[in-house]
């Protein structure tokens, strides 16, 4: 980020607040998980302490790792005796989170000896004719560990490039594709459309709707990010911790009539005492909230209470629901939906022992998606799938639609001249291609209509051929080419000249 060196003084002091207010309010976020960490294992004599509590230490996805992450397993176990990495580095695709993958490629070399590296070829997932293509692509990165995926399964048919006119042509293919693999017996949920960036998938969701055809879009809103399941963590999260400033005023602007102002007036209050949730039956709240303050009030001190009494620990949730209800009524829509959420949220709580390792736990390793995930929120119905191919990973589908597969979107322009930003969106196509269980399709638009022209214009730029379509990977493919439809007026019936007076038939009504 160049431009932040303009303001390297200014940022500076924010971060350094930053970081006392955190402090003051007893909180950490996710970099402090790592840094705090990072600090006491710096410590030789702490190291290897903590080392030696476990014989073993195994990580999982370490081609996902950050230089930090690799520090930590380094000093917990500097010899490399009983650390277990499994990972791989062709599905290295997060260096936009920090993940490094030298961290993978040079694992073995840390060590003395060096460490034992175990290749895992065999894949339970793709037919042969898919994995053919995948690594054909990988076998062409500069840096890797060299291997060559083999499958069981039957060949299958083989990947298929298909060249189309545009972007309207591109959506009017795929949705044609889809339905005839419905067709065929393979549900909705069962295909995928994988795409470089969200904003590709825009015209292909005008078909969708125009076909009235039911989709999902992954990429989007998870659960904890999903504001009634923020509403209800708030709650658990201020009674545990007092000094949560975050937690107390989305908490008490649930209330009706309690802004911002009213929000700051009550925790500044609650802090000159010292915390003790007494104050709150002494705090004057605005007339709109003076209905839900006593109930409010004998909740937070019943959470207050129920601190140290892991035995209550059940009934706390539950209470916080039956007072959050309707709140909930009263500020959202889809109540029911969302209900079905805080239920499920009851039921992951029911696991834990207490509150405290419920709300870490939760923080640390949550739900994957809320009931409002993505489209109407009680579709309940087969669905087609919809992706970004960094949501993706770690999934499969029997059928995969890969959204424009063409310089400067696949590869992105943004790696354009960078060599190792080339080399990742080399890995990110891989991780699409190996999505696919049996059918697999590149799709590439001759022809990108240009954005902010009027309705009629046809201003577009041409897609030049991705980089990763090389001679030897067409090999491994059918090509086709597929136009748009034939929507002219030369296609329906010949027009009437009939003239019907809809008007006059209607005032011959009355």
């Amino acid at each position: 980020f160049p431009w932040c060196s303009d303001w390297e003084t200014e940022l500076a002091t924010l971060f350094r607040a930053y970081v006392e207010r955190k402090q003051q309010t007893q909180s950490l976020d996710y970099d402090d998980l790592l840094l705090y960490w990072g600090y006491l294992v710096a410590e030789p004599e702490f190291a290897a302490e903590l080392g030696g509590w476990f014989d073993h230490v195994l990580v999982d996805e370490y081609q996902d790792t950050n230089v930090l992450q690799a520090d930590i397993l380094r000093a917990l176990k500097p010899d490399g005796n009983g650390l277990t990495v499994v990972g791989d580095d062709a599905q290295a695709i997060y260096s936009f989170r920090a993940a490094e993958v030298e961290n993978i490629l040079c694992f073995a070399d840390q060590y003395i000896p060096s460490a034992r590296i175990v290749t895992l070829e065999e894949n339970y997932r793709s037919t042969q004719s898919i994995l053919d293509t995948a690594n054909c692509l990988i076998a062409e990165s500069e840096r890797q560990y060299k291997k060559n995926l083999f499958s069981r399964l039957q060949k299958g048919t083989r990947p298929v490039y298909a060249s189309v006119e545009d972007t309207q042509a591109e959506a009017e293919f795929v949705v044609e594709q889809v339905l005839s693999n419905r067709e065929q017996g393979i549900a909705l949920m069962q295909q995928a459309v994988l795409f470089r960036s969200a904003h590709h998938s825009d015209q292909l969701e005008l078909e969708l709707v125009r076909r009235n055809i039911p989709y999902v879009k992954y990429g989007g809103l998870k659960f904890l990010e999903a504001a009634h399941v923020k509403d209800l963590l708030a709650l658990l999260k201020w009674a545990e911790n007092p000094r949560n400033e975050v937690a107390a005023f989305r908490t008490l602007k649930l209330l009706p009539g309690m802004g911002p102002s009213n929000a700051s007036r009550c925790f500044d209050m609650l802090q000159a005492s010292a915390h003790e949730w007494r104050c709150l039956d002494e705090f004057r709240p605005p007339a709109a909230a003076l209905p839900e303050w006593p109930a409010f009030c004998k909740l937070m001190h019943a959470l207050a209470a129920a601190e140290n009494n892991d035995s209550e620990w059940q009934a706390q949730i539950t209470a916080v629901r039956n007072w959050y209800k309707p709140q909930l009524e009263r500020i959202y829509d889809h109540v029911e939906t969302r209900q079905a959420d805080l239920e499920q949220l009851e039921q992951v709580a029911s696991r834990y022992a207490t509150r405290e390792r419920f709300l870490t736990e939760l923080t640390l390793d949550p739900p994957s998606a809320a009931g409002d995930l993505a489209d109407d929120p009680s579709l309940d119905e087969d669905y087609l799938i919809l992706s970004t191919v960094h949501s993706a990973k770690g999934q499969e589908w029997d059928a995969v639609y890969v959204l424009n597969f063409s310089d400067g979107n696949f590869p992105s322009e943004f790696a354009a001249d960078k060599p190792d930003a080339i080399e990742e969106e080399r890995r990110l196509l891989y991780v699409a291609m190996t999505r696919a269980k049996q059918s697999l399709h590149l799709i590439s638009p001759l022809r990108y209509h240009v954005t902010q022209q009027r309705r009629d214009g046809d201003k577009h730029v041409y897609g030049a051929r991705s980089r990763f379509m090389t001679n030897s990977l067409m090999e491994t493919m059918d090509s086709r080419f597929v136009g748009r439809r034939d929507v002219t007026t030369n296609s329906l019936q010949p027009k009437s000249d009939k003239r019907i007076d809809v008007a006059g038939k209607l005032r011959e009504m009355w």
